[in-house]
C-alpha cells in the first residue's frame, strides 16, 4: 500500500467502497420494511418492534468478543463475501415464508439472529479490512467517502422504501436488501489487498487474545472513556429507536412513504456532515467534533419528540431527523478514523469487534425497554427522556481526555 495522499490511488478501496454504497441502499429499505413488517403485517406493537430489534443484535452480546479473535486470525476479505452471501439468502426467506403464510414473529426473529450473526461478522471484518486498504493518514477521508454514499442511500432509502413498502407491501420489499448483499459479495471478490494468511483456527489462545483486545480498549487513555460513551449512545438511542415508528405511524398519523420520506432526510443531513467530517476534525479535532455531535444528537430528537399531528408536525419530524443525521455524519468518519489510526492492526478485528458486540448487547436491552416503556408511558415521554440520555453521554465525554483526540496521534503498541 502506498501512501501518495490521494485514495484514487488505493486500488482497493474503489470496489471496497461501490460494495458497501450498493449494500447500503438496501439496507435502508430493509430497516423501515421490517419495522413496518412487524406493525401492519403482523400486528405487533412497540414491544414487538423491540424483540425483532433485540434479535436483530442478541449475536453481538453472546459472539461479539469471538468474532473480534476470529477475524484477527483470518484473512478479512473471504470473511466480507461469505458474510454477504449468506445475508443474501436468509433475506430471500423472509418473503418465502411470507407466501407460505408461516411468518410469525417468533420465525421473524429467528431469522433476524441469524442475520446478525453474519452481520457481526462482517462489520468486524469491515472496519478491520479498511486500514489494509488505505494508509493511516486517509483513513478519516475514506470513512467520510464512506458515510457520504450511506447518506445519499439514507437520502432516498427510506423514501423508496416507502414506495417499495406500498406498492410491494413489505416482506417483498426485503428481496432489494437480498440483491445488495449479492451484488456487494460479488463486488468485494474484486478487491486485491495483500493480507497475512489465515491461523489454524481453535479455540486455544481464544481466552488470552480476547483479554489483550479488552485491555488495549479500555486501559487506553482516549479511548477508554469514548468505547463507554459509546455504550450508553446505543443504550439511549434503541430506546428511543422502538418508541419512533410507533411514535411516526399512530401519533403523528403518517404513512409508511410519509415515514419514508421524512427519514430521507437524516440522509441529507447525513451527507452534509460527512462532507465536511474530516474538514472539521483537522481544525478541531476529532475529539472535540464527536463530543458536540452527540450533544446535537440530544438536540435533534428533542425536536422529533415535539411533533404533532398533521402537516407542520410532519416538518417538524423532519427537521428533527436533518439534524440527527447531521450530527451523526460529522461524527462517525472522525471517530472512526481515530480509531482505526491508533489501533494497531493485530488489533483492529478484537477492538472492533469488542466495542461493536457491547454496543449491540445495550441495542438488545434499549430496544425491549424502549418497547416496554413506550407502551406503559407514552412514545412522546420516551423520545424526551432519550434526548436528556443523549445529552448526559455529552457531557460525560466532554470532561474526559477523548475531547483532545486528534488523528495525528501515532500508532500505540498494545501492552
Amino acid at each position: 500500500m502506498t501512501d501518495t495522499g490521494r485514495l484514487a490511488d488505493c486500488a482497493g478501496f474503489r470496489p471496497f467502497w461501490t460494495a458497501a454504497t450498493v449494500s447500503s441502499f438496501g439496507t435502508y429499505v430493509t430497516t423501515l420494511a421490517i419495522q413496518v413488517l412487524v406493525v401492519l403485517t403482523l400486528h405487533g406493537g412497540a414491544a414487538e418492534v423491540g424483540l425483532v430489534s433485540a434479535a436483530r443484535w442478541l449475536p453481538y452480546l453472546l459472539f461479539g468478543v469471538l468474532a473480534g479473535v476470529f477475524v484477527d486470525r483470518v484473512r478479512r476479505r473471504p470473511v466480507l463475501v461469505t458474510t454477504d452471501l449468506v445475508r443474501c439468502l436468509l433475506l430471500v426467506a423472509v418473503p418465502a415464508l411470507a407466501v407460505s403464510h408461516r411468518l410469525t414473529l417468533a420465525t421473524l426473529m429467528a431469522f433476524m439472529a441469524a442475520f446478525g450473526t453474519m452481520s457481526l461478522a462482517n462489520d468486524a471484518a469491515s472496519q478491520s479490512f479498511l486500514p489494509r486498504l488505505v494508509p493511516p493518514r486517509l483513513l478519516t477521508r475514506a470513512n467520510a467517502r464512506l458515510d457520504q454514499s450511506d447518506a445519499v442511500a439514507q437520502t432516498s432509502g427510506p423514501a423508496l422504501a416507502g414506495g417499495l413498502v406500498s406498492l410491494l407491501t413489505a416482506p417483498w420489499a426485503v428481496l432489494i436488501d437480498a440483491a445488495s448483499y449479492l451484488a456487494s459479495g460479488l463486488l468485494l471478490l474484486r478487491v486485491r489487498a495483500v493480507e497475512p494468511p489465515s491461523r489454524q483456527l481453535s479455540l486455544r489462545g481464544v481466552r488470552g487474545e480476547a483479554a489483550e483486545g479488552l485491555r488495549w480498549l479500555y486501559r487506553h487513555r482516549t479511548l477508554a472513556p469514548y468505547v463507554l460513551s459509546t455504550h450508553g449512545w446505543f443504550l439511549v438511542n434503541a430506546i428511543a429507536g422502538a418508541a419512533l415508528p410507533l411514535f411516526a405511524l399512530r401519533t403523528l398519523g403518517l404513512s409508511p412513504f410519509g415515514l419514508g420520506l421524512a427519514l430521507a432526510a437524516a440522509g441529507g443531513g447525513g451527507l452534509l456532515g460527512a462532507l465536511n467530517a474530516a474538514v472539521l476534525g483537522a481544525r478541531f479535532g476529532a475529539g472535540c467534533i464527536v463530543v458536540a455531535s452527540i450533544a446535537g444528537n440530544g438536540a435533534a430528537w428533542a425536536i422529533i419528540a415535539s411533533g404533532w399531528h398533521g402537516p407542520a408536525g410532519w416538518m417538524v419530524f423532519g427537521t428533527g431527523e436533518f439534524l440527527l443525521g447531521l450530527t451523526m455524519g460529522t461524527a462517525n468518519a472522525n471517530e472512526m478514523g481515530y480509531l482505526q489510526s491508533v489501533t494497531p492492526d493485530h488489533l483492529q478485528g478484537r477492538s472492533n469487534a469488542t466495542r461493536r458486540s457491547i454496543n449491540r448487547a445495550m441495542i438488545v436491552i434499549g430496544a425491549p425497554l424502549g418497547g416496554v416503556l413506550a407502551d406503559t408511558v407514552g412514545y412522546r415521554p420516551v423520545l424526551c427522556a432519550a434526548a436528556a440520555g443523549f445529552a448526559l453521554v455529552a457531557v460525560a465525554l466532554a470532561v474526559s481526555p477523548y475531547r483532545h483526540a486528534r488523528l495525528d496521534e501515532p500508532v500505540r503498541v498494545a501492552a
